[in-house]
């Protein structure tokens, strides 16, 4: 699993231009692509249960800070009501980079891996969490082997899935890339992501992000609603990025 982490992040360093957009924000972004999602989260609805008196309930205002990049994990975070924003830079200019949700989580692979998370995560909305301390975290997996294989297995897919991505990208036209960009990035069709991390993501510069968006605004394939991008034709979308 460490050299699939390590391999993940070289194919981070190989997308796009080293001239252009933001190395250490584009390498949060994309380890941000590998936080456990509801559907590849590894615990089960009758686990929180089975688990309760393991995680302590926290309920956050928004605002409030969950963990800062740079900072050892103390523990894995669930998200049960609102929005945790994940975001590089100082409090003065912070970039989002993308939104948990609902039934996500993080925290387990700085844990498993040892490295701290380079992107810090605060309450966007007031928000209900759940947090395993590093300590339960490591119990709980010693001792149900049934959910270390769930956990180590759901690691792996996310990392796989992060990495398939960045290999679909490589030697592509910028069109292709933006096109499988905004179609992975959209939730209910909207991407909400600053460009600045859509053009980091993609190894260009919010220029070159921003003259290719109009392209497809004008083409009537997304709708630009400064700050959000609407795809107006994620059928279209998705035909552009399968042709090459």
């Amino acid at each position: 699993m460490i050299h699939s982490h390590r391999a993940f992040s070289h194919l981070v360093r190989a997308t796009g231009e080293e001239n252009f957009g933001d190395d250490q924000l584009r390498h949060a972004a994309w380890v941000a692509r590998c936080v456990g999602r509801l559907r590849t989260c590894p615990l089960r609805p009758e686990d929180y249960d089975e688990f309760a008196d393991r995680f302590e309930p926290r309920h956050l205002a928004a605002g409030s800070l969950l963990f800062a990049a740079g900072a050892a994990s103390e523990g894995v975070w669930f998200v049960r009501q609102g929005l945790v924003e994940l975001s590089v830079g100082s409090a003065q200019e912070q970039t989002v980079i993308d939104v948990l949700r609902p039934g996500d989580l993080d925290g387990d692979l700085a844990l498993l891996l040892e490295t701290p998370p380079p992107y810090t995560a605060r309450a966007h909305t007031d928000a209900h969490c759940l947090f395993l301390p590093a300590a339960a975290f490591d119990a709980l997996l010693a001792e149900h082997p049934a959910i270390a294989r769930r956990w180590l297995t759901s690691v792996a897919k996310r990392l796989a899935a992060g990495q398939g991505r960045l290999i679909n990208m490589l030697g592509r036209p910028l069109p292709t890339q933006l096109a499988q960009l905004l179609l992975d990035e959209a939730v209910d069709n909207t991407v909400e992501l600053p460009h600045r991390t859509l053009a980091a993501m993609l190894g260009t510069s919010v220029s070159t992000l921003n003259k290719a968006l109009k392209e497809f605004d004008r083409d009537n394939l997304i709708t630009l609603h400064d700050p959000t991008i609407a795809l107006a034709s994620p059928e279209r979308l998705h035909h552009l990025e399968s042709s090459h």
